[in-house]
């Protein structure tokens, strides 16, 4: 039985022993010596802006450390840097960089699947040249906030085809190099590509790129003549509001609602909808379905208090959201309030209800 089909009980416990295995896994020995050998050679700071699909999986895909990439997910990849929150995020990340004599690759996701229409982005419809708009959008307004000419930081435009997990780079002028296109006898031509492609590209920041691209190459590589199943139909049964879901990469499981928006109340109202049609569709069982608020922290103290404080209101207000706009399905909601250690990116639980 797959996790999609268990009670709503197990299927918690199974989503918080993913968690656990995630953290153990990052704070173990090998991993913290990758991470340190990984920024030692490479340390451009990077930033990935993506959706909550968890086909997206950037570390995986390029087999980089987990921990080098930091990730910001919100539903549909949809982002305006003008949001308060996000926008001091941004620029917090990217003081530390310069501060440490280091630049920022700020890489903009948009996804889409090459086999089948319908396997896109669901919050843009499917449509690909609209999600790839957006994310041009976002690189415009990176180029407003930390200047035009990319000396410090450069946004890059990527695409994420999910069939085979490829990028797909995209320059100016519709030029685009596609990582999916390519064999494991064009690594040695990667960084005179990226170079045309890019000329703009800070030296330094094009030698960081290069490992993601590699290792991306490997990976499709790897996954060709691999039968894969493709698994399109939605059967979200979590909906996670806030930051800290790093262990969340399965397939259709959740909708992440990142804490980035003015206007929290329409995207938890779009993923409460959709949790209530894979309920009447029969996509997964109507026994309940699972509410997780998360916020990170990073010292004990105040640092952590605060986070608690805002995990709880982030309960409180989705909770509001759902009882308001979708009762029916609120009388099935089961919630989990929790912060995230982020040093050892464990999750440590506040409250059950």
């Amino acid at each position: 039985m797959r996790i999609h089909d268990r009670p709503i009980q197990e299927r918690i416990e199974a989503l918080l022993a993913l968690s656990r295995e995630h953290a153990d896994a990052y704070c173990s020995p090998s991993a913290w010596l990758a991470r340190e050998r990984y920024l030692a050679a490479h340390p451009t700071r990077i930033v990935v802006m993506k959706c909550m699909d968890g086909r997206i999986h950037i570390p995986h895909a390029t087999r980089t450390p987990l921990g080098i990439i930091t990730p910001f997910r919100n539903l549909g990849g949809i982002f305006h840097l003008g949001w308060p929150y996000l926008g001091e995020m941004l620029a917090d990340t990217v003081y530390e960089a310069t501060r440490g004599g280091h630049g920022v690759l700020m890489i903009i996701t948009y996804h889409f699947s090459r086999g089948e229409k319908n396997r896109g982005c669901a919050g843009f419809d499917c449509d690909a040249e609209a999600a790839l708009a957006h994310a041009r959008a976002i690189r415009a307004q990176a180029e407003q906030l930390f200047g035009h000419d990319h000396r410090h930081v450069y946004p890059l435009v990527c695409g994420f085809e999910t069939d085979g997990d490829a990028l797909i780079v995209h320059g100016d002028d519709d030029t685009r190099l596609d990582i999916g296109e390519l064999s494991l006898a064009d690594a040695g031509d990667l960084d005179r590509r990226v170079a045309a492609l890019c000329p703009d590209m800070p030296t330094d920041i094009r030698r960081d790129l290069l490992p993601l691209l590699e290792g991306n190459l490997q990976h499709v590589d790897s996954m060709r003549g691999v039968s894969r199943k493709l698994d399109i139909e939605h059967r979200e049964w979590v909906i996670c509001v806030g930051r800290g879901f790093d262990f969340l990469h399965l397939p259709n499981t959740a909708l992440i609602v990142g804490p980035y928006s003015p206007d929290l109340s329409e995207p938890i109202g779009t993923a409460a909808a959709i949790i209530e049609a894979n309920m009447k569709a029969g996509r997964i069982p109507d026994d309940g379905f699972l509410l997780l608020a998360s916020t990170p922290y990073l010292e004990v103290g105040v640092d952590r208090a605060r986070a608690e404080m805002k995990s709880h209101f982030l309960t409180e207000f989705a909770t509001q959201v759902i009882h308001r706009e979708h009762p029916q399905l609120a009388k099935r909601m089961l919630q989990r309030t929790a912060v995230v250690h982020w040093p050892s990116r464990r999750l440590e639980l506040l409250s059950d209800a």
